[in-house]
Protein backbone atom coordinates (compact mmCIF):
# COMPACT_ATOMS: atom_id res chain seq x y z
CA UNK A 1 0.00 0.00 0.00
CA UNK A 2 1.40 3.36 -0.97
CA UNK A 3 1.56 6.47 1.33
CA UNK A 4 -1.35 8.34 0.17
CA UNK A 5 -3.61 4.97 0.33
CA UNK A 6 -2.41 4.63 3.88
CA UNK A 7 -3.23 8.37 4.88
CA UNK A 8 -6.47 7.84 3.30
CA UNK A 9 -7.17 4.73 4.95
CA UNK A 10 -5.79 6.79 8.58
CA UNK A 11 -8.55 9.49 7.46
CA UNK A 12 -11.26 7.16 7.72
CA UNK A 13 -10.07 5.53 11.01
CA UNK A 14 -9.67 9.18 12.17
CA UNK A 15 -12.99 9.59 11.25
CA UNK A 16 -14.96 7.00 12.86
CA UNK A 17 -13.00 7.34 16.13
CA UNK A 18 -13.62 11.49 16.27
CA UNK A 19 -9.97 12.41 16.17
CA UNK A 20 -10.25 15.83 14.93
CA UNK A 21 -6.73 16.68 14.95
CA UNK A 22 -5.63 13.72 13.58
CA UNK A 23 -8.48 13.98 11.04
CA UNK A 24 -7.82 17.24 10.23
CA UNK A 25 -4.03 16.98 9.60
CA UNK A 26 -4.53 13.97 7.48
CA UNK A 27 -7.09 15.95 5.31
CA UNK A 28 -4.32 18.51 5.26
CA UNK A 29 -1.72 16.35 3.89
CA UNK A 30 -4.70 14.52 1.29
CA UNK A 31 -5.21 18.19 0.29
CA UNK A 32 -1.60 19.21 -0.10
CA UNK A 33 -1.40 16.08 -2.65
CA UNK A 34 -3.56 16.66 -4.31
CA UNK A 35 -2.71 19.98 -5.09
CA UNK A 36 0.53 18.83 -6.12
CA UNK A 37 -1.00 16.35 -8.57
CA UNK A 38 -3.18 19.57 -10.08
CA UNK A 39 0.35 21.52 -10.42
CA UNK A 40 1.82 18.45 -12.63
CA UNK A 41 -1.07 18.27 -14.83
CA UNK A 42 -1.02 22.00 -15.53
CA UNK A 43 2.54 22.24 -16.28
CA UNK A 44 2.08 19.65 -19.01
CA UNK A 45 -0.32 19.62 -21.96
CA UNK A 46 -4.20 20.99 -21.77
CA UNK A 47 -6.21 18.25 -21.56
CA UNK A 48 -4.45 15.89 -19.63
CA UNK A 49 -5.80 13.58 -16.66
CA UNK A 50 -4.69 14.07 -13.05
CA UNK A 51 -2.62 10.96 -12.34
CA UNK A 52 -1.86 9.87 -8.94
CA UNK A 53 2.13 11.28 -8.01
CA UNK A 54 4.87 8.71 -7.88
CA UNK A 55 5.55 7.67 -4.04
CA UNK A 56 8.48 9.38 -4.24
CA UNK A 57 7.07 12.67 -4.70
CA UNK A 58 4.36 12.42 -2.41
CA UNK A 59 6.82 11.73 0.26
CA UNK A 60 8.26 15.09 -0.66
CA UNK A 61 4.85 16.49 -0.30
CA UNK A 62 4.64 14.96 3.08
CA UNK A 63 8.21 16.06 4.18
CA UNK A 64 7.42 19.65 3.03
CA UNK A 65 4.27 19.60 5.14
CA UNK A 66 6.36 18.85 7.87
CA UNK A 67 9.35 21.32 7.12
CA UNK A 68 6.00 24.07 7.02
CA UNK A 69 4.83 22.99 10.47
CA UNK A 70 8.35 23.53 11.91
CA UNK A 71 8.39 26.87 10.52
CA UNK A 72 5.20 27.75 12.10
CA UNK A 73 6.16 26.62 15.11
CA UNK A 74 9.42 28.99 15.16
CA UNK A 75 7.02 31.38 14.28
CA UNK A 76 4.58 31.01 16.88
CA UNK A 77 6.71 31.12 19.56
CA UNK A 78 8.21 34.26 18.49
CA UNK A 79 4.86 36.28 18.66
CA UNK A 80 4.29 34.21 22.07
CA UNK A 81 1.42 31.84 20.52
CA UNK A 82 1.77 28.80 22.79
CA UNK A 83 -1.13 27.39 22.03
CA UNK A 84 -0.98 27.62 18.07
CA UNK A 85 2.65 26.33 18.44
CA UNK A 86 1.64 23.34 20.36
CA UNK A 87 -1.30 22.63 17.95
CA UNK A 88 1.41 22.81 15.52
CA UNK A 89 3.29 20.82 17.34
CA UNK A 90 1.09 17.85 17.28
CA UNK A 91 0.46 17.56 13.58
CA UNK A 92 4.08 17.76 13.24
CA UNK A 93 4.36 14.56 15.30
CA UNK A 94 1.40 13.05 12.98
CA UNK A 95 3.15 13.87 9.87
CA UNK A 96 6.30 12.31 11.05
CA UNK A 97 4.78 8.84 11.38
CA UNK A 98 5.04 8.79 7.90
CA UNK A 99 8.13 9.81 7.24
CA UNK A 100 11.52 7.64 7.18
CA UNK A 101 13.20 7.89 10.07
CA UNK A 102 15.65 10.98 9.88
CA UNK A 103 19.37 10.32 10.06
CA UNK A 104 21.47 11.25 13.38
CA UNK A 105 23.95 14.43 13.17
CA UNK A 106 27.03 11.63 13.12
CA UNK A 107 24.94 9.47 10.15
CA UNK A 108 24.91 12.40 8.58
CA UNK A 109 28.36 12.98 8.83
CA UNK A 110 29.56 9.64 7.80
CA UNK A 111 27.43 10.30 4.62
CA UNK A 112 29.12 14.12 3.81
CA UNK A 113 32.55 12.85 4.60
CA UNK A 114 31.55 10.23 1.86
CA UNK A 115 30.58 12.70 -0.38
CA UNK A 116 33.49 15.16 0.20
CA UNK A 117 36.31 12.11 -0.37
CA UNK A 118 33.83 11.20 -4.19
CA UNK A 119 34.37 15.08 -5.00
CA UNK A 120 37.96 15.77 -4.01
CA UNK A 121 36.19 18.69 -2.30
CA UNK A 122 39.07 20.76 -0.25
CA UNK A 123 37.83 23.86 1.22
CA UNK A 124 34.67 25.89 1.55
CA UNK A 125 35.01 26.89 -1.76
CA UNK A 126 33.77 23.39 -3.05
CA UNK A 127 30.85 23.53 -1.11
CA UNK A 128 28.79 23.79 -4.35
CA UNK A 129 30.12 20.41 -5.83
CA UNK A 130 29.34 18.54 -1.71
CA UNK A 131 25.96 19.98 -1.16
CA UNK A 132 24.09 18.26 -4.13
CA UNK A 133 25.21 15.33 -4.29
CA UNK A 134 25.14 14.84 -0.04
CA UNK A 135 21.30 16.14 -0.21
CA UNK A 136 21.16 13.44 -3.09
CA UNK A 137 21.83 10.78 -1.18
CA UNK A 138 20.46 11.91 1.91
CA UNK A 139 16.77 13.26 0.63
CA UNK A 140 14.49 12.60 2.75
CA UNK A 141 16.24 11.40 5.21
CA UNK A 142 18.27 14.27 6.87
CA UNK A 143 17.22 18.00 7.04
CA UNK A 144 18.58 19.95 4.57
CA UNK A 145 19.37 22.73 7.66
CA UNK A 146 21.58 19.95 9.10
CA UNK A 147 23.25 19.01 6.11
CA UNK A 148 23.95 22.27 5.00
CA UNK A 149 26.16 22.53 8.71
CA UNK A 150 27.82 19.65 8.42
CA UNK A 151 29.32 20.19 5.32
CA UNK A 152 30.45 23.74 6.17
CA UNK A 153 32.09 22.54 9.38
CA UNK A 154 33.81 19.39 7.34
CA UNK A 155 34.82 21.34 5.10
CA UNK A 156 36.03 23.99 7.49
CA UNK A 157 34.04 26.93 7.15
CA UNK A 158 32.39 26.71 11.00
Amino acid sequence: MGLKEQLSDDLREAMRAGDALRRDTLRSLLTAIANAEIARVNVKQAGATRQDLPEPDVLDVVAKQAKQRRESIAEYRKGAREDLASREEAELALIERYLPAQMSRDEVAGVVRAVIAETGAAGMKDKGKVMPAAMAQLKGRADGRIVNEVVGELLGGG
